[in-house]
């Protein structure tokens, strides 16, 4: 039986001299010294590369278990047909037995060999020192890292993923500093903050504007529209806040200017994440947006890693933490997670949130796999339009079921509900009533009372009989006290 093992320097063709060792289970002592090893193995060829080029192309094609060209030369020159060979990769020996019709052996026992020989490969190949050796390797390392880090696909989505984690800091960011701005303008002009709401006006104001007194002689119609800018100005006539310094104020428009090119330096990277997500995703973009898709993607790892996963962990990705809480308190489980930010679940009603949130994972399962997995490198979203499509018309369905909900026809083959016949109640006769005589009711009345006396009677002697034995018990106990003393 023949060996190949793969070196950073080069191809090693061994030859086992005991074929029968290799189905032992004590065959690492074999490989304890080196003389043992040298025993077991003898080195029969060897193939070196040439420069880092050639063993950066061999290795990257051992990884993805296909043969190279050097590879193929180089076993096509040293096996023959009649030969067994020693492959540890399952694919590589595949890939060889096919192309070269070789007989291979590639299971499980094999590791133990491989792990003897590693052990003493510097005494087995001679002339290839083991510092040497430990230079290649960290240098193949090196290069092979390179590779997979320029050339993977999985590193594109990379940019989508810093691009939204920066801009829910930012958003994070902003909303503090717009609320140390009012709050310490407000001291000044309390009245502003509840006639300006929008943080990015409300900067551009204050920083136009300055003190309170300057906002009757300031045009702000480039800020603020006709109605606010006059109601703010009456209110600053009429304003109860504080007199600030010219210092507060110059500190406070340091403040708006933050505000200001946040802001700004937030939408050119809303646009650059749109933009991201068009190229990459577009399927995805059409269904649940560009912030929805690129939460999504960040929150899998991945858009690979998207696309792997099934509609119900879409649906649900983002509520990772209500899911279990649910699952361990036995209660119902989220029905949508990150996806119901999305544009088609905000549209539905409150009862149809969860049937949207569904159908709209199944689709963005779909649309997902297309961009991640699709031939091509420009892909359309005409799948993602196609799908919307769907989900809308799965919309319009289930708000007109509730619609039709209040009035509707009994179904077919149904027995309908027999209505009430409304009948005319008779009218009152007092001519039928019949007069009771006076005599008679006394009479009636007085053996009712005698009736009532006697339940009582019976009820009340047995209660006298109780007490009357409870009294002779208790006699006769203090008696017996008396006797014993």
């Amino acid at each position: 039986m023949l060996v190949l093992y793969e070196t950073p320097a080069g191809y090693a063709l061994f030859k086992l001299l005991d074929d029968g060792k290799l189905k032992s289970q004590d065959l690492f002592e074999d490989f304890s010294t080196p003389e043992k090893a040298n025993k077991q193995v003898k080195l029969k060829a060897f193939s070196k590369f040439e420069n880092t080029t050639d063993a950066l192309s061999a290795v990257t094609a051992l990884v993805e278990g296909k043969m190279s060209k050097n590879l193929k030369s180089f076993l096509s020159d040293n096996v023959s047909d009649k030969d067994t060979l020693i492959v540890g990769d399952q694919k590589l020996g595949q890939s060889i037995a096919k192309k070269l019709g070789i007989q291979v052996v590639a299971e499980s026992q094999v590791n133990e060999l491989y792990r003897g020989i590693r052990s003493q490969l510097s005494s087995l190949i001679t002339g290839l020192p083991e510092s040497d050796m430990n230079a290649m390797i960290l240098g193949l390392s090196h290069s092979l890292s390179r590779y997979k880090l320029k050339f993977s696909p999985d590193k594109v989505d990379t940019m989508i993923i810093q691009a939204i984690a920066l801009l829910d800091d930012l958003d994070k960011e902003l909303n503090t500093y717009a609320m140390r701005v009012k709050e310490w303008y407000g001291w000044h002009f309390p009245e502003m903050v509840k006639l300006i709401v929008d943080n990015l006006a409300f900067a551009k104001t204050v920083k136009l504007m300055g003190f309170r007194t300057n906002c009757s002689s300031t045009d702000f119609s480039d800020i603020l529209p006709e109605d606010l800018e006059s109601a703010l100005k009456q209110a600053a006539e009429i304003s109860m806040g504080t007199e600030i310094s010219d210092e507060d104020i110059e500190n406070i428009t340091y403040l708006c200017d933050q505000v200001i090119s946040i802001t700004e330096y937030r939408g050119q990277l809303f646009d650059y994440l749109k933009n991201r997500m068009a190229a990459i995703a577009p399927n995805l973009t059409c269904l649940v947006g560009e912030l929805v898709g690129a939460r999504l993607i960040s929150h899998a790892g991945s858009l690979i890693n998207l696309a792997k996963q099934p509609a119900s962990t879409v649906q649900i990705l983002g509520a990772e933490k209500a899911l279990f809480r649910a699952l361990k308190s036995k209660h119902d489980t989220p029905k949508y997670g990150l996806i119901y930010h999305a544009s088609l679940v905000g549209q539905a009603g409150a009862k149809i949130k969860g049937k949207i949130a569904r159908s709209l994972a199944t689709k963005a399962s779909l649309a997902v796999r297309v961009d991640a997995l699709g031939e091509g490198t420009d892909v359309s979203p005409e799948l993602g339009m196609q799908q919307r499509a769907k989900v809308e018309a799965r919309l319009a369905q289930l708000e007109g079921k509730q619609i039709k909900s209040a009035n509707a026809t009994p179904a077919r083959g149904k027995k309908e509900q027999s209505k009430a016949n409304y009948q005319v109640a008779p009218s009152y006769n007092p001519a039928a009533d019949v007069a009771v005589p006076e005599s008679k009711k006394r009479k009636a009345d007085d053996s009712e009372e005698k009736e009532s006396k006697k339940t009582k009677a019976e009820d009340g002697e047995p209660k006298k009989v109780k007490k009357e034995k409870k009294e002779k018990k208790e006699k006769k106990a203090k008696k017996e006290k008396k006797d014993k003393e």
